[in-house]
């Protein structure tokens, strides 16, 4: 979704899934004529690009442009999102691009996840809280399968100041580092910091670099 960090400090009171819902539904609708359907990721396209199709979960999937690029490779995709609003173009855009995908309107924490978890699990931004149960960092590891890849991406060298105008407490949300932590054994990790965007990202163009992380779960 947008701009994260890794947290500091004390651990944040989580909001009401509602209220979390009905705060990105009106991001969404009162930025509508500033969000147009994007193109898909360049870090997806680079980093998955050379797997084998299967059963993939997008977390934080907004407009649909990631999940559409995936189910037009051949993967059965799950997008989840907060909000209806966004999910609402992103279906549309899916129906024009002619592919089938699975919508899930809510949290990662509260979606019910197959036991196997799937093939391919992409985050791209996400807003997922810190919470004193770490429900979002178990969903996270939880959803990926045995042999399967996660891949995360951040906005490197974020502004916490300008983030925190446009509503967000970077130490809020599970950030890169978080991320990097949680992934020690039972998994192969890859991590390209700063990695240069071809077209930089945000209302204001300020998002120039991205953190990437990519790790396949082991098997043994």
């Amino acid at each position: 979704m947008l701009v994260l960090l890794t947290h500091s400090g004390g651990m944040p009171e989580s909001p009401s899934p509602t209220a979390t819902a009905d705060e990105w539904d009106e991001r969404y609708s009162s930025l509508a004529d500033q969000l147009p359907d994007m193109a898909p990721s360049a870090a997806l396209i680079r980093e998955v690009g050379d797997l084998a199709p299967g059963t993939a979960l997008e977390i934080g999937c907004g407009l649909g442009a990631d999940a559409v690029w995936l189910a037009s490779r051949g993967w059965r995709v799950t997008a989840l999102d907060v909000s209806q609003v966004a999910l609402d173009r992103a279906t549309q855009r899916s129906r024009e691009a002619g592919v089938e995908i699975t919508w899930h309107c809510g949290r990662l924490e509260d979606m019910p996840l197959p036991p196997n978890g799937f093939d391919l699990v992409t985050a791209h931004y996400p807003a997922l809280r810190h919470s004193p149960g770490h429900d979002a960092e178990r969903a996270l590891l939880a959803a990926v399968a045995p042999g399967g890849t996660l891949l995360v991406v951040h906005h490197a060298d974020v502004d916490v100041e300008k983030a925190k105008s446009y509503g967000f407490d970077p130490a809020d949300y599970l950030g890169h580092d978080d991320v990097v932590e949680l992934l020690s054994d039972g998994w192969e990790v890859s991590v390209d910091r700063r990695h240069p965007r071809d077209v930089p990202a945000g209302l204001e163009g300020q998002h120039t670099h991205d953190d990437i992380i990519r790790a396949r779960r082991l098997t043994r």
